[in-house]
């Protein structure tokens, strides 16, 4: 389906839902608690790592991992030893992830935050002006939070190098990217118009049906197909409509097939 004729429709979608009453049930909440930007990413990668399974099961994994972290999750892991941080969170357990997962990406946070200053610089040291997307940063990224190991954390950080849509750190980026009513932002030298859909199953279900891609894995090859078909109605801004968009298969009042008929007549 081409989407140049249907922007009015997506606009009108994205002035209804994409507000933060409509949040809930989100991670993203998580951040909303955050002014200072080192506390913000650090919410931020937590939240976002943990965004896979039941979505009562991500909210409180979250809220477990976040309220040991309070009130400022940076001087929580300026303080924290690698030690500190496996014995808090030694009985932890999030689907695939375990404790030590968590307590090894969270040392490894904090020796990439005392190397560059922040999640942020880091970010930015992978990124490259002719670069189109933010893959190649992403890729970068992930190796600096491995530690420069050929090891990732495959159930919390997952790399594109593998072929993976790298969902969580897409929405990673989406949310401290950009700036709106939902979005909270803070990244404001990551160009939005280089963000790539995070590809879940709400976002590549409604992507099938109006025939954004065809194919069979959601993989970062059909992310970045379908980040192409809405770079056509929303160039400065690809991923503008992926909130708004993934209501409608989260939320039980929001009628995704009533929208998705309204696209056969436009």
């Amino acid at each position: 389906m081409l989407l140049t004729g249907n922007r009015e429709v997506f606009d009108e979608l994205y002035f209804r839902y994409n507000r933060r009453e409509f949040v809930h049930p989100d991670p993203l909440e998580f951040l909303y608690g955050y002014e200072d930007m080192k506390d913000r990413e650090i919410a931020g990668l937590v939240a976002s790592s943990l965004a896979y399974g039941r979505v009562a099961q991500i909210l409180n994994s979250a809220f477990f991992v976040l309220q040991q972290m309070q009130p400022s999750p940076s001087a929580f892991l300026r303080h924290a030893s690698r030690e500190s941080l496996f014995e808090m969170f030694a009985g932890f357990k999030h689907r695939f992830t375990t404790g030590e997962d968590l307590a090894s990406m969270l040392f490894d946070t904090k020796l990439v935050i005392e190397r560059y200053g922040s999640l942020y610089e880091c970010f930015l040291k992978g990124m490259a002006d002719d670069d189109e997307t933010v893959i190649p940063a992403i890729s970068a990224f992930v190796k600096e939070l491995c530690g420069g190991r050929n090891v990732e954390y495959a159930s919390l950080i997952p790399s594109p190098m593998k072929g993976s849509a790298c969902k969580r750190l897409n929405l990673f980026l989406r949310w401290m990217a950009r700036k709106d009513n939902v979005d909270p932002g803070g990244w404001d030298k990551v160009p939005a118009s280089k963000l790539i859909v995070p590809l879940d199953t709400h976002m590549y279900s409604i992507s099938l049906a109006l025939k954004l891609t065809k194919r069979k894995r959601a993989d970062m090859q059909t992310a970045s197909e379908i980040t192409a078909a809405f770079k056509t109605i929303s160039p400065d801004d690809p991923v503008k409509y992926d909130f708004a968009l993934t209501r409608l298969g989260i939320r039980k009042e929001m009628d995704q097939s009533g929208f998705l008929k309204s696209m056969e007549y436009c």
